[in-house]
């Protein structure tokens, strides 16, 4: 194991084809509005969204959208800081699951994240529907994972830029998207999803763990 996860040499595969995949998907949602109507994440139910003619019936939920929302954008700054941040810790994180086992996790988390927007929605009993898209509930999983085996590792964040240990820095994250998500401070932001993201990829990393130890 390195000493310093993030002194790594070039990109491993799946890192690198989930940064093109995004790209892509980014690229082709902006020149086809269908693509983003159908493979966003609508919640369940009947819901409507508001247009310049009045209200409208939503389009319904898809199970493909599950999965196909993840590799959508709001903007380039969505795409960017969320790629950013893939590259950033996925590699470390690549390296240490091996690339089929890591693709597996970040695809556990989209998923997983999307279930809880979902459930969350549906909760909530939200009548105007907005589609959920973007990759942050597979980064949120990946950054929890890091945080798991890098403990200790130093990180600098952006805004503000002040350094902490990996595990301060998951465990500050996900207290800051509880208090968002509990208290709505930041709409329009799934805050939920994040921490489905983090919660699906804990429980999939304990299933590993367990299921490597010696049976007795």
């Amino acid at each position: 194991m390195r000493r310093d996860p993030f002194a790594l040499p070039g990109l491993p595969p799946m890192v690198q084809w989930l940064l093109i995949a995004n790209g892509i998907g980014f690229v082709l949602q902006q020149l086809s509005p269908f693509l983003f109507v159908h493979l966003a994440l609508w919640p369940l139910g009947q819901n409507v969204v508001p247009t310049s003619m009045g209200l409208a019936q939503a389009p319904p939920f898809r199970l493909w959208q599950l999965l196909s929302y993840g590799f959508l954008h709001s903007g380039f700054s969505h795409l960017f800081f969320n790629m950013f941040g893939l590259w950033m810790f996925g590699r470390a994180v690549e390296l240490m699951f091996g690339s089929r086992r890591f693709l597996l996790y970040y695809l556990v988390c989209v998923v997983g994240a999307g279930i809880c927007q979902l459930l969350t929605l549906y909760v909530a009993g939200a009548r105007f529907a907005t589609p959920t898209i973007g990759a942050s509930g597979g980064l949120f999983g990946i950054l929890l994972a890091f945080g798991m085996m890098f403990p200790n590792a130093r990180v600098m964040l952006l805004f503000p830029p002040i350094p902490m240990t990996a595990k301060w820095l998951v465990i500050g994250y996900g207290l800051l998207e509880l208090y968002l998500g509990m208290t709505g401070a930041q709409a329009g932001v799934a805050h939920f999803a994040h921490l489905g993201g983090m919660a699906f990829g804990f429980a999939l990393i304990w299933y590993w763990r367990n299921q490597a130890r010696p049976r007795r």
